[in-house]
């Protein structure tokens, strides 16, 4: 039995349907990453290919621009409720644009420590977020504060929360 509000048959279905759009991909000199947005009541709601070369964009990875399509294409730019269908398992990457996105389950056709027998090895992304950005190999961050650095935090809180005490703003969550 599945573990998405999706049946056996529609799940083969839709992973079917995904590794055929990695397979044209491929075809069309691309990688084999392709992956689908299936809302259950509605289908596939968003499509995409790795397109990191074609578009020279490093995040156009085929399940953010899956996700991308989906956000445009029904006007909603959370998928509360869809399944990310995958032909390769998602990077770290991709995992977090799904959670972003409100995803509720990721299914791929192929895990990732396949993919790495395969050529594609990103197993290291896993790891590289559970550590914060600061102790990134390659990445030096730092914080700047200038004048009004606030402004704009507390301008939106001051329009959407109220500027009563006792509406103080409640801890946020990255991804509301």
């Amino acid at each position: 039995m599945p573990t998405t509000a999706l049946s056996t048959e529609r799940l083969d279905d839709y992973v079917g349907q995904a590794v055929a759009l990695s397979l044209s991909n491929v075809r069309n000199d691309g990688v084999p990453f392709a992956a689908l947005v299936v809302d259950p009541e509605h289908g596939v709601v968003g499509s995409g290919v790795n397109r990191v070369t074609t578009d020279r964009d490093p995040l156009a990875h085929a399940e953010v621009v899956a996700l991308r399509d989906a956000s445009g294409s029904q006007s909603r730019f959370r998928r509360g409720g869809c399944v990310l269908i995958a032909s390769g398992e998602p990077c770290a990457l991709c995992y977090t644009s799904a959670l972003y996105s409100n995803i509720t389950h990721v299914v791929s056709a192929v895990d990732r420590y396949e993919a790495a027998r395969q050529g594609f090895d990103y197993l290291d992304s896993y790891k590289l977020f559970a550590e914060p950005p600061e102790t990134w190999r390659g990445l030096r961050t730092r914080h700047w504060p200038v004048d009004d650095s606030l402004t704009p935090f507390t301008t939106w809180r001051d329009l959407h929360l109220g500027k009563s005490p006792r509406n103080t703003p409640r801890k946020r969550s990255a991804y509301e």
